[in-house]
């Protein structure tokens, strides 16, 4: 019972702290590539694709951020597809078609989700990078430009961009969010530069050769790890650049992050059902960073409650097991006392980040017990916007 418990221990530590100090020194060790450019006249011609269920508040900034860009326009068209909207949106990608001639948008009348959107505006394209962004997430002059580069090398299947983030507060979870996918970020392009294994963009906006995009299943949550496994199922790499830079309000409010990750769990194992054959060979960078960035994590919430009731059950064995129980206990009430010290205005930040890891462990499991009793759509409500 020693050997399981220091086992599993020993297995969420690797993936939350020995995983990444270990990408940190493979990476110095990583082979260097000399970068390669696209002149002028190659630049490859690039489609967008785009699906919005009432975004008035932000699709018009977006529509704009896409052409305000280094890359030329001309090589440039874009897809929106209004998901069966009842707000300002469809006006508003109306006034912006004429404004910029390759926009093109299609309002459904019928409510269908993301995933189904996108394979549908797939269709549409003739672009040779296809690039996926969501209406609420903002380019950078140069965002197109940097994104592209990257694929000069006809290795590289798909590119994410850097996600940065904009309206963080000290009163919800804004601050523990965004250090969290900035470490995420980090992580991930490690991942990139070591083996051309990144871990599934984030969605918010990245790029893919035409030829590498698979459509995503009906019912399928996280279409965007979908489409990056495949890739990396195909032999291509998938990597991040750094310096395409997009904007996006993070979330602030625990309620809402906490149904947006229970949704990434559904969509977490989905994915793992379907991909668990490129755990073979095992000693691939493929196999070992799918294993160590997120299979352990997804059954993470299992294996800390799993430690805690072998803790206990071996507390008399050693002074130390009584420690890592009463430890644990302890941590668990961390959040109900953040919810008190919220209530009276105080907000400590690492209080804050114990109940994020929790709140995001929580989801974890509810999201897994969801998946059991099965996935009948892939319709949600996207996330509240500018929290």
């Amino acid at each position: 019972m020693e050997i399981v418990f220091w086992i599993l221990a020993l297995t969420i530590l690797h993936s939350y702290i020995f995983y990444p100090l270990l990408l940190r020194v493979l990476v110095l060790f990583a082979a260097r590539t000399k970068e390669q450019h696209f002149s002028q006249q190659e630049y490859p011609s690039i489609s967008i694709i785009m699906a919005a269920h009432n975004e008035e508040n932000v699709i018009g900034q977006k529509i704009d951020s896409i052409y305000n860009t280094t890359y030329p326009t001309s090589k440039i068209e874009v897809f929106v597809g209004s998901d069966c909207s009842t707000d300002k949106t469809n006006q508003i990608l109306a006034e912006k078609a004429k404004q910029y001639p390759s926009l093109s948008y299609k309002a459904f009348t019928q409510r269908q989700g993301k995933a189904n959107i996108m394979n549908q505006l797939l269709d549409c394209t003739k672009g040779d990078i296809i690039i996926s962004t969501d209406a609420n997430v903002m380019l950078c002059p140069t965002t197109l430009e940097e994104m592209v580069k990257p694929f000069k090398d006809p290795q590289i299947g798909l590119v994410d961009s850097q996600m940065t983030n904009t309206g963080i507060k000290k009163e919800g979870i804004s601050t523990q969010e965004s250090q969290y996918i900035t470490r995420e970020v980090g992580i991930k392009h490690r991942e990139g530069k070591v083996w051309g294994t990144m871990m599934g963009p984030f969605g918010g906006c990245f790029a893919i050769r035409k030829k590498c995009y698979s459509k995503v299943p009906t019912n399928y949550f996280m279409d965007d790890f979908y489409i990056n496994m495949k890739v990396l199922e195909q032999g291509y790499k998938s990597i991040n650049a750094l310096d395409a830079i997009v904007k996006e309000d993070v979330s602030n409010q625990i309620k809402e992050e906490f149904k947006r990750k229970t949704r990434i769990s559904i969509g977490n194992f989905q994915n793992l059902f379907t991909f668990t054959h490129l755990l073979w060979p095992p000693f691939t960078g493929l196999a070992f960073s799918f294993v160590s960035h997120k299979i352990i994590r997804w059954f993470g919430p299992f294996i800390i409650v799993a430690c805690w009731v072998l803790a206990l059950i071996l507390i008399k064995e050693h002074p130390i097991y009584a420690t890592i129980f009463w430890a644990l206990s302890g941590s668990f009430l961390v959040p109900l006392f953040d919810f008190l010290l919220k209530k009276c205005n105080i907000h400590i930040i690492f209080v804050r980040f114990v109940t994020h890891f929790y709140g995001m462990n929580l989801a974890l499991m509810v999201g897994f017990f969801k998946y059991l009793k099965g996935v009948n759509s892939n319709v949600w409500q996207p996330t509240k916007r500018n929290q």
